[in-house]
């Protein structure tokens, strides 16, 4: 091989006595000067790894920092006449600066991690969410290589919490898994929170998790947790890459389980396997792994349900998040049997409020709209709804639930008619069989119950208690202002609550952290909102407490020139929190938060920040927002008590 000579330091840099690191190609060395000597060094000691150039010099050796076994400064070699010395580099002083002599370095040895992100890619994952650490270089090298020719996005967070929030949102969003990454023990287990919220919302997720060396395993290394152990509540599908593992099979199976069954999937990379070579083994594809999942309903129960819709006179529609990617039909459907559609609250904004038939949410973050037609209907029709009691469905009317979780059928309650089929083969062959019916055209008492409550709506806009911002004005402005189609990331707490409530959709997609309900989901899940399709309007809107929990990432948004909106309600407490409180007849105890300005911090992290005080201020501060390219943080200072 050739030697290849690179300028490293200025020629009087390095002191007698001292030492230094340097980096040249992609490797780091020890440079020491010693007695008027300059030499170079591996950086890397042969007992534990430790850093040569963070070390010094004492008593004429250069001494390890990490565990103190000493080398000759200049030579390498150990005292004692142990064959434990390190390499040297030949280097040269000259008349303009330290050359250092490398050889052209050998061609990259395809690894084991190259050929399941080879894989990883091949199944169509865009993006991964997380942190670079010790504990899975090797495969962050693999991950670099794809990112480098065109096939990988990787998104450096602050917090691996975050990191699988964002990967939860990018799948609730696209329906598509993307991928949450860490190093071993606490970044892995950072990672729980968010893969919880994907799980118990049905998205497709990966979590690929650093782990020790396997000969170090069981018996106590740094950062060692059994990882198996911490995730099998968690992930569907776990298990750690070996050595002997059909690696490509490995990954495939996990992007398979995590696809299949819409959960969470796990794999366990130790750290001397990442880069063992893989030889000239092909990547895997889903190409013939995966069968269409038109899943049609079996006959005698669609049949029962198809009776019910042809008797039912005043049939009411319910969608939830399962439904997302199936509206079409559904409102197909709704338009044939003049039936409203109510959604639940995670499937907001699934049919527009301004459509003939939509009657926006039902439940604790609803509407009296939706409740006033669930209450006066004859029969109802549930799509893709998991029946929480936050949403409230009654079953006290006949129910036609529809599913593709056989399991999620009849769950908490017996259901009239339980449907087993996906959900939009399901409503488009009720559509093609209905024939001829003559419902109820209730269209007109949708819009006169649409009328009661915006009354209700622009009555609360002039609350004013002198306290802050009233919620109903601030959504009333976003419902305008917001564009049609934006993705609206929200958080959890009574800022959520009067979204829900308050806010008109058109076209937007909302995303939540739904069945878990986690505070601090907001911001990540924008970051993941973004990464989806950065083409929309992205909206986020949390609370002060939620968005205290990530705050870090706005650096994330601002590093990445994210052009994230975030509309941040300030109230100075927790407030959901201090509701609950008083409703249990309790003292408001332990709810109060210290926060800073958040407009300066965001203007800080650079970004473009605003404080709101006057309602009369709202549109303006608010369009600024939305016009300004990059990441923008409007705060905006609420009631706590007009929610």
């Amino acid at each position: 091989m050739t030697v290849r000579w690179t300028k490293i330091m200025e020629k009087d840099e390095l002191g007698e006595g001292r030492v230094q690191t340097v980096t040249a190609g992609a490797h780091s060395f020890c440079v020491t000067r010693f007695k008027g000597k300059i030499a170079a060094l591996d950086n890397r000691c042969p007992h534990q790894g430790g850093p040569l150039g963070e070390g010094s010099i004492e008593n004429g050796m250069l001494r390890c920092p990490w565990h103190g076994w000493d080398f000759h400064p200049t030579t390498g070699k150990s005292p004692g006449g142990y064959d434990d010395g390190v390499p040297t580099f030949p280097i040269e002083e000259r008349p303009d600066g330290v050359y250092l002599g490398i050889q052209d370095e050998a061609p990259h040895e395809r690894t084991i991690s190259d050929l399941m992100i080879e894989t990883l890619v091949n199944w169509g994952v865009t993006h991964v969410f997380g942190m670079v650490g010790h504990s899975n270089l090797g495969v962050a090298d693999a991950m670099r290589r794809q990112e480098e020719a065109g096939n990988l996005t990787f998104i450096g967070i602050r917090h691996e919490g975050a990191a699988a929030f964002a990967a939860s949102a990018f799948a609730k969003l696209t329906g598509n898994p993307a991928a949450c990454f860490s190093i071993a023990g606490p970044g892995a287990t950072n990672l729980l929170t968010g893969l919880w919220d994907a799980k118990v919302d049905r998205a497709p997720i990966l979590a690929m998790t650093g782990q020790v060396d396997t000969q170090v395993l069981g018996p106590g290394a740094f950062q060692e947790v059994d990882l198996n152990q911490a995730f099998q509540g968690v992930a569907a599908w776990s298990q750690t890459v070996l050595a002997s593992s059909k690696h490509a099979e490995l990954m495939t199976l996990a992007l398979k389980n995590a696809t299949i069954h819409r959960d969470v999937a796990h794999l366990i990379f130790p750290n001397e396997v990442q880069k063992m070579p893989a030889g000239e083994t092909p990547a895997s594809a889903p190409t013939g792994r995966l069968a269409p999942q038109s899943i049609r309903a079996p006959v005698e129960s669609f049949s029962q349900a198809l009776n019910a819709l042809r008797g039912s006179k005043r049939p009411v529609i319910i969608v939830g998040h399962g439904a997302r990617f199936e509206m079409s039909a559904i409102i197909q459907l709704a338009e044939r049997l003049k039936a409203p559609v109510i959604t639940t609250f995670k499937g907001k904004g699934q049919i527009s409020d301004h459509h003939p038939l939509g009657c926006g949410v039902l439940g604790r973050s609803g509407t009296p709209i939706a409740s006033w037609f669930m209450n006066e209907c004859d029969l109802l029709i549930v799509f893709g709804a998991s029946f929480s009691n936050h949403t409230g469905i009654t079953p006290k009317k006949p129910i036609i639930q529809v599913d593709f979780d056989r399991m999620a059928l009849g769950k908490f309650h017996a259901v009239t008619f339980p449907v087993w089929g996906e959900i939009g083969e399901t409503a488009r062959e009720f559509n093609k069989q209905l024939g001829v019916i003559d419902p109820v055209d209730q269209r007109a008492e949708i819009a006169k119950r649409w009328k009661i409550w915006r009354t209700e709506k622009a009555r609360r806009q002039l609350d004013q208690r002198g306290q802050g911002i009233n919620s109903a004005i601030l959504f009333a402005h976003l419902s305008k202002l917001i564009d049609d189609d934006a993705v609206i990331a929200v958080d959890v707490g009574n800022n959520t609550y009067s979204f829900g409530r308050y806010f008109e959709c058109q076209r937007q997609s909302v995303l939540m952290s739904g069945y878990l309900g986690s505070i601090g989901f907001g911001y990540p899940a924008a970051i993941g909102a973004w990464c989806a399709d950065p083409n929309r309007q992205t909206i986020c809107i949390t609370g002060d407490g939620g968005f205290g929990q990530y705050l870090a990432e706005l650096t994330t948004a601002v590093k990445y020139k994210m052009n994230i909106t975030h509309f941040l309600l300030n109230n100075g407490e927790l407030g959901k929190i201090s509701k609950e409180q008083r409703a249990d007849e309790l003292a408001v105890w332990q709810t109060s938060l210290h926060n800073p300005n958040f407009s300066k911090y965001a203007e800080n992290c650079g970004a473009f920040g605003r404080r709101v005080n006057d309602a009369n201020d709202l549109e303006t501060a608010i369009q600024a927002g939305l016009d300004h390219q990059g990441p923008a943080l409007i705060e905006i200072m609420t009631d706590a008590m007009l929610i």
